[in-house]
C-alpha cells in the first residue's frame, strides 16, 4: 500500500472544535503522522476534538515557511511506506496561503495519493460574504510592511479590481489589522467597496461590506483578530 497524505481542515476560531466535520474525526483516529505548521497548535487542536487520542503517541513534523524540499524529503523517510499521513494548517484548510503546499507537492512528485478535506476556509467564506465577484477573484497573501511598496500595491490591486471587476484578498498579520484598515481608508478612493472579515466562525465573528467613505467613520477593534480584507464590486 503506498502512503495516503490528507489535508486535514482544522477550526479557525477558538472554542469552534464542534464545527469539524465527523469525516475528520474518525480520520484522526487512524492518523499517526502529521506535517503541521505548529507543533502546539496541532497538539491543542487534536487534544480539543477529545477522542481518546493519545497525543504523545503521534508524530509531529513541522512545516514553516523556512521548511525545504530537501527536509520535507527526510520527513517522508521516517513515515512508514503505508501510513497515512496528515497535513494541518494553523487555522482552516492547509496548503492554502499556508506552507503545507509544500508537502502536497512533494507527495505528487512522488505519486502518492492526495485527498483534501472538506472544512473551513477563511478566505472562501469571506469571499461569500462579501458580496463582490465570486467568479474572478486574486489573494494577494501579506503586503508589503514599507509603507511606499504598500501604497504601491495598494493602488495597483485598486486599479487591477476596477478594470476587471476582479475581487483582491489581502490579510496583515493581526497585530497590524489596525493600521492596515487605517491605511486603506486613506490610499483608497473614497468610492471603493471594502470588506472586512475577521474571527471567522467565532463567537464574535464581524463581516461588513460598505465603501471607504464609511470606513472612515466606523469604529472596530481589529486587533490580535484573523481578518481577510476585500476590495471588490458589486456585480
Amino acid at each position: 500500500m503506498q502512503q495516503h497524505l490528507y489535508l486535514i481542515p482544522t477550526s479557525l476560531a477558538e472554542n469552534t472544535y464542534d464545527l469539524v466535520l465527523p469525516q475528520i474525526k474518525d480520520l484522526l483516529q487512524e492518523i499517526r503522522y502529521f506535517f503541521v505548521e505548529n507543533v502546539r497548535t496541532a497538539r491543542r487542536f487534536i487534544a480539543g476534538l477529545k477522542l481518546g487520542i493519545v497525543i504523545d503517541e503521534l508524530h509531529f513534523f513541522e512545516l514553516d515557511k523556512d521548511t525545504t524540499l530537501a527536509t520535507i524529503k527526510q520527513y517522508f523517510a521516517q513515515i512508514p511506506p503505508d501510513a497515512a499521513i496528515g497535513v494541518m494548517s494553523e487555522a482552516g484548510c492547509p496548503a492554502v496561503a499556508d506552507p503545507g503546499a509544500l508537502a502536497v507537492a512533494y507527495a505528487h512528485q512522488h505519486h502518492l495519493k492526495v485527498i483534501p478535506l472538506v472544512g473551513a476556509s477563511s478566505l472562501l467564506l469571506s469571499l461569500m460574504a462579501s458580496g463582490f465577484n465570486g467568479q474572478s477573484f486574486v489573494f494577494h497573501g501579506y503586503l508589503p510592511i514599507e509603507k511606499a511598496e504598500k501604497q504601491k500595491v495598494l493602488k495597483q490591486i485598486e486599479k487591477e479590481m476596477l478594470q476587471k471587476s476582479q475581487t483582491q484578498l489581502f490579510i496583515e498579520t493581526p497585530y497590524r489589522n489596525q493600521q492596515l484598515l487605517a491605511d486603506l481608508c486613506q490610499l483608497l478612493q473614497p468610492d471603493t467597496l471594502l470588506c472586512v472579515a475577521t474571527n471567522l466562525t467565532g463567537t464574535d465573528e464581524w463581516i461588513k461590506t460598505q465603501k471607504i467613505s464609511a470606513w472612515k467613520t466606523t469604529t472596530v477593534d481589529l486587533h490580535k483578530k484573523p481578518t481577510v480584507f476585500l476590495i471588490g464590486r458589486i456585480i
